[in-house]
């Protein structure tokens, strides 16, 4: 695919590298040299410095042969502006970063598509969201949900309590036949090294496991991995940032006690006005004196979220060796990603991988409907939707062409999640959830044309 990307910032720039990994022809464009010096030594794209609005720099880019165009550079007007001229110069498909979520609101009154835009994302939305489902299963460190929670994605630390502990995958199954859920992905204690588990597939204490479940299917996974089901009533965020605002106001919105720190004064008086429903405290959230005051003990989560990944590690680090409750902590290297489960943070979210999970199905063959990438892990999440013409329409899971490396986890089928084994039937029309490593992807990609 011939893909332009517009920003060279945080988000441009993680979505350019992964892009160069999968050979994918990038132009990244921005008016900064600096900005595109790191990215023209280091990836293997094309850089082009510009205005991302000039039609002359677009059509230097190629937009016209293009296949996807990307605004992510820091103005959403820039981002916006750059989608309808890219459109009207003849690029197929176009995505644009925003900051106000009232676009995002009210696609259904204002038809963004017809204007030249066909997606709007926001990274501060999506970590926001992102937030309150780990809240939803709190004693979980990961969760996705498709088709609104018919099927849901759950990560797990396995404790020695846990039964399945020292036994395979198939004699789980025997054991337990009622379940509904099934697991996808694993990765060793201690490891980088990601299994897609087959009937032979050992537990062991420690082991990080993904499974794919139904609404039934979470409290049977409480019970079964010896996690508590814990309710979420006061909830503690440090920062008042874009995704610190969007959080509190979407936990005041399910009725949570909301108390949220921020060091700026000026900053805490207008969060103080548009949240009147949470309780904004002026003051630095790294004094412990300061937390304990403001009942930290009471707490039943803290999410940290300044714009600072240190501060935000080492306070959930500081907040659970006062308290074990779930703590959540915002990042901007990825690379910390290795550390979450090692160091004792519940879970770590990054809004670079979030964004580029979902403008990452844009990019992948077949027609995937939602994709996410597993935090730690090696392996990729894609929904695909059956057409007439794909290979797997018609055909029953056991008798697919279906590599070692790839799994398929469930089945939306008029909108009702199904748990898929070897003898279910695909048919046209079905939303097919597959687990794959890397490797496996450009297979997978074939079955669903």
């Amino acid at each position: 695919m011939k893909i332009i990307i517009a920003g060279a910032g945080e988000v441009g720039f993680h979505l350019a590298k992964l892009l160069s990994y999968e050979s994918q022809n990038i132009t990244l464009i921005d008016s900064h040299k600096e900005s595109l010096a790191y990215a023209d030594t280091h990836l293997d794209i094309r850089v082009l410095k510009g205005d991302a609005t000039s039609i002359a720099v677009l059509k230097d880019a190629g937009v016209d042969k293009s296949d996807l165009v990307i605004g992510v550079t820091s103005s959403e007007t820039t981002n916006i502006t750059l989608c309808l001229l890219a459109k009207q110069l003849g690029c197929k498909r176009t995505i644009a970063r925003i900051s106000n979520t009232e676009f995002i609101d009210n696609k259904k009154a204002i038809n963004f598509s017809q204007l030249g835009i066909d997606e709007l994302i926001s990274p501060e939305e999506l970590a926001a969201t992102e937030i309150q489902l780990l809240l939803n299963q709190s004693a979980f460190n990961d969760t996705f949900e498709f088709e609104e929670g018919a099927l849901i994605i759950i990560g797990v630390s396995m404790p020695k309590s846990a039964p399945f502990i020292g036994k395979m995958v198939k004699e789980v199954a025997e054991i337990f036949p009622e379940l509904h859920f099934m697991p996808i992905a694993l990765q060793r204690k201690g490891t980088q090294f990601t299994l897609i588990p087959r009937g032979n597939t050992l537990f062991q204490a420690g082991d990080q496991v993904y499974f794919i479940t139904t609404k039934t299917g979470v409290d049977e996974l409480y019970k079964l991995t010896g996690k508590q089901k814990k309710e979420m009533k006061n909830v503690m965020i440090l920062g008042g940032s874009k995704v610190g605002f969007k959080t509190a106001r979407d936990l005041c919105a399910s009725r949570l006690n909301v108390k949220l720190i921020e060091k700026n004064k000026d900053k805490a008086f207008e969060l103080a006005d548009d949240l009147p429903n949470a309780l904004i405290i002026n003051g630095d959230g790294r004094n412990v004196e300061l937390l304990e005051e403001e009942s930290l003990e009471s707490m039943d989560a803290f999410i940290a979220v300044t714009g600072n990944s240190e501060t935000n590690i080492m306070s959930c680090l500081m907040v659970k060796s006062k308290n074990n409750i779930k703590t959540i902590a915002l990042v901007e290297n990825v690379d910390y990603f290795q550390l979450s489960h090692s160091i004792g943070i519940d879970t770590l979210i990054n809004k670079k991988l979030l964004a580029a999970n979902n403008i990452f199905r844009y990019v992948r063959r077949g027609e995937v409907v939602a994709l996410t990438r597993l935090n730690n892990v090696n392996a990729e999440i894609l929904e695909f939707r059956v057409k007439v013409t794909s290979a797997v329409n018609g055909k029953a899971i056991r008798n697919l062409d279906f590599p070692q490396s790839a799994t398929i986890g469930g089945v939306v089928r008029d909108g009702e999640g199904i748990i898929a084994l070897g003898g279910f039937e695909i048919r046209e029309g079905d939303r097919v959830v597959v687990c794959c490593l890397p490797r496996a992807i450009p297979k997978i990609e074939k079955l669903f044309l």
